[in-house]
């Protein structure tokens, strides 16, 4: 049975995918690797813990020694790497290990799979590389220009990546999306956040005036974006993942009160994030070209993603009473 790895598959994005591709393809043995940090929950991969195809594996990507053992282990066909330190401000104020886990934890698998010569190694990276936009929108080729530490060490990873298919001819695939929301997100990140400071009668913080702009993607059409880069993307190449979805972050706000039914004073600006970019735009025709189109819009997506945290509020919950806690009252301060 052949076997594809998927680092950072207990996070958001990386067990939406897991789940997704261990129903899909049964004849592929699928192996999470992830080193469980506050934002990567076994729980979210309790549907496939049990499936045949599937393997769960504790352990960091920096880790020369133990990855060198997964690959001897399982040969690996494919790589998709999800690892990553992800959340801005977690970034402004401790950058050091973004730049661990986002860029030497690149450059240890990409050498492990110049080793064990992997076919395909996809890297997961993010719009926010481009920087801030003002017209228009991002196309492959558009320079980077990353403004805070963590899209700084999304644009060395992904720029690490791109120098092993130039020099040792890996197959690299490169992939940048817009923001993603749905199930299973960590709720520090603007929705979740929201969602379930609604749900607990609290404020909802609110960076500065509240007019910047991204492109919101739901996380199964992201994940199915990627299942689509697996079989026709090409070595070497770039490709955008957006869903031609821009809001302001004030008006996201202003619809999670609605679906939530909650009055809309609980919106209380906040001081602004050190840096933050005004608005993220993607052009995302060469995955068009790849047969590929965001299925499902906004309003339908937001309010499935209210009814989901409504529904597993123990595993919000959970979360947020723990170290979450603190973190939360550093940042924003005990609003309710």
């Amino acid at each position: 049975m052949k076997a594809c790895l998927i680092t950072g598959g207990a996070g958001f994005i990386g067990s939406n995918f897991a789940r997704m591709m261990v129903g899909r393809y049964p004849e592929t043995h699928w192996v999470v690797l992830d080193k469980l940090t506050y934002a990567g929950r076994k729980e979210n991969l309790s549907e496939i813990e049990k499936k045949s195809n599937f393997s769960f594996v504790r352990g960091d990507i920096v880790d020369t020694k133990q990855v060198e053992r997964l690959f001897e282990e399982y040969r690996f066909e494919n790589i998709f790497n999800f690892a990553a330190e992800t959340h801005v401000d977690r970034s402004i104020e401790s950058p050091g290990q973004f730049i661990m886990t986002d860029v030497y934890g690149a450059y240890v698998l990409l050498e492990a799979a110049r080793k064990y010569e992997v076919k395909k190694f996809i890297q997961i990276s993010t719009d926010e590389v481009y920087g801030s936009i003002n017209e228009g929108s991002f196309s492959e080729s558009s320079p980077l220009m990353p403004r805070n530490p963590y899209s700084a060490s999304k644009a060395g990873a992904e720029r690490m990546a791109y120098s092993y298919f130039a020099t040792y001819q890996i197959n690299v695939i490169i992939t940048r999306a817009s923001n993603n929301y749905g199930p299973y997100q960590y709720p520090e990140k603007l929705i979740p956040l929201f969602i379930t400071n609604a749900i607990e009668g609290m404020d909802l913080p609110l960076y500065g005036d509240g007019k910047n702009i991204r492109d919101w993607i739901y996380v199964e059409d992201h994940v199915d974006a990627l299942d689509v880069v697996l079989k026709y993307g090409k070595s070497g190449e770039v490709y955008n993942i957006g869903a031609g979805q821009e809001l302001e972050n004030r008006d996201v706000a202003q619809m999670i009160c609605q679906q939530l039914e909650i009055d809309p004073t609980h919106i209380k600006p906040v001081k602004d994030r050190l840096g933050h970019d005004r608005r993220y735009s993607l052009n995302f025709d060469k995955m068009k070209a790849l047969g590929w189109n965001p299925k499902k819009d906004f309003q339908t997506g937001l309010a499935e993603t209210v009814s989901w945290y409504r529904d597993n509020q123990e595993w919000w919950k959970r979360i947020k009473s723990g170290e979450y806690k603190e973190y939360y009252q550093r940042m924003y301060g005990h609003q309710r």
